[in-house]
């Protein structure tokens, strides 16, 4: 087992912030911490997105703290541009992270330290900064009648672009930015497409200024100190209305359906007898936090999530997750590395838990005297008689 004072799980933007920090702190990888990602190279989780995704495209990549993305052509597939920075940005402060790294859990260890289970072996730390995003965790609905479908069904971690679905029937699922981008692409190549959604979307006219980003964080906030899941970025900020929006407002496309009831061999239907034929549907519905590998710690509140005072877990001081709930963008994971940081070099400066020893172990039964073996009762040292008490 390898000892080290941190481990940082994750080497996206939230755990590369994270890295950063601590090496401002004085702390040197593969010596005081480690980053371990599970990722096949650098680019967190934007090295998965589709295509068709360029960098134009993004809302709001903010750069890593030390090092500007600059110069990046906005035609570019997005994937590749934050691919070639975060390598870049990780051989510019010898980050050294470990991948490919499958953390499997992280329970409590011996002596007050915690023991990181991995697929590269186990590591013992002091403290843990846990940046594993949301992307491993899509989350997929359940509605009556699902399995029975005979099209296509995918979410959009597995979104390919809009050219496979040329000449079909699509439903896109999902009120949120990437379902808006889904559905305004496909429509140009697809033979028809319907929007299907929860609630009616919120379109957002105007910049998205400090004070409505203040008001957002804070609303997420106030969930995770609740011990709530947190609440999607879309809940709370609206979808920004573009050209490309408006364009796609003006013509139909997204002219938007509330949720159906049910889903049929050939597409689905509403209880007020309405259907909808399709070949594919494809659910945008976002994702969940990827905290599984936390759960021997027990973290988690009645309420399904993790309630912290800032980055760290109420429950462990131990545990900073960064890029959860209020810090789960990209200016927000920058700003959430360096609040744990300041933390983690405090709780590093006190004095380390001492190791508690082992208990002595028992005698196995097979080790222990027979009733036979054992003195008779006439053998045993008589006791002397006690003192009598004093008048």
């Amino acid at each position: 087992m390898r000892a080290m004072d941190v481990v940082v799980i994750g080497a996206g933007q939230a755990g590369l912030s994270g890295a950063y920090h601590l090496r401002r702190a004085g702390l040197v990888p593969d010596r005081d911490f480690v980053v371990l990602d599970h990722a096949p190279r650098p680019g967190g989780a934007w090295q998965f997105r589709w295509p068709s995704l360029t960098y134009g495209k993004v809302h709001g990549m903010h750069a890593l703290p030390g090092m500007e993305l600059t110069g990046a052509d906005g035609t570019r597939a997005s994937s590749e541009v934050i691919r070639e920075y975060f390598t870049a940005y990780e051989k510019r402060f010898d980050l050294r992270v470990h991948r490919p790294v499958d953390v499997r859990a992280v329970r409590e260890g011996e002596g007050g330290r915690l023991l990181v289970e991995t697929s590269e072996g186990n590591w013992s730390a002091r403290a843990l900064i846990n940046a594993t995003g949301t992307w491993d965790r899509p989350f997929w609905p359940r509605y009556p009648g699902q399995e029975t479908f005979r099209g296509r069904q995918l979410h959009t971690v597995n979104y390919p672009g809009p050219e496979e679905f040329a000449g079909q029937r699509v439903i896109v699922v999902g009120g949120g930015a990437s379902g808006t981008q889904h559905l305004m692409e496909i429509a140009e190549v697809a033979a028809d497409t319907t929007w299907v959604t929860r609630r009616p979307p919120v379109f957002r006219e105007g910049p998205f200024g400090e004070d409505a980003g203040r008001e957002a964080v804070a609303m997420v906030e106030e969930r995770v100190r609740r011990g709530l899941p947190p609440l999607s970025v879309v809940s709370v900020t609206g979808l920004p209305l573009n050209d490309a929006v408006r364009r796609a407002r003006a013509s139909g496309v997204l002219d938007r359906l509330p949720m159906f009831d049910r889903i049929t061999p050939t597409g689905v239907a509403w209880d007020d007898g309405r259907t909808v034929e399709a070949d594919v549907i494809l659910w945008a519905t976002g994702f969940r936090a990827a905290i599984d590998h936390l759960a021997p710690l027990k973290l988690r509140e009645p309420g399904g999530g993790i309630q912290i005072d800032g980055t760290r877990a109420v429950r462990d001081a131990r545990i900073h997750l960064v890029g959860y709930g209020p810090s789960a963008s990209t200016i927000g994971a920058n700003r959430a590395g360096r609040a744990a940081v300041l933390e983690i070099t405090r709780l590093l400066d006190a004095p380390e838990l001492p190791k508690v020893p082992a208990p002595p172990e028992l005698p196995k039964p097979s080790e222990l005297p027979k009733p036979s073996e054992l003195p008779e009762r006439s053998e045993l040292p008589e006791l002397p008689e006690p003192a009598p008490a004093p008048a």
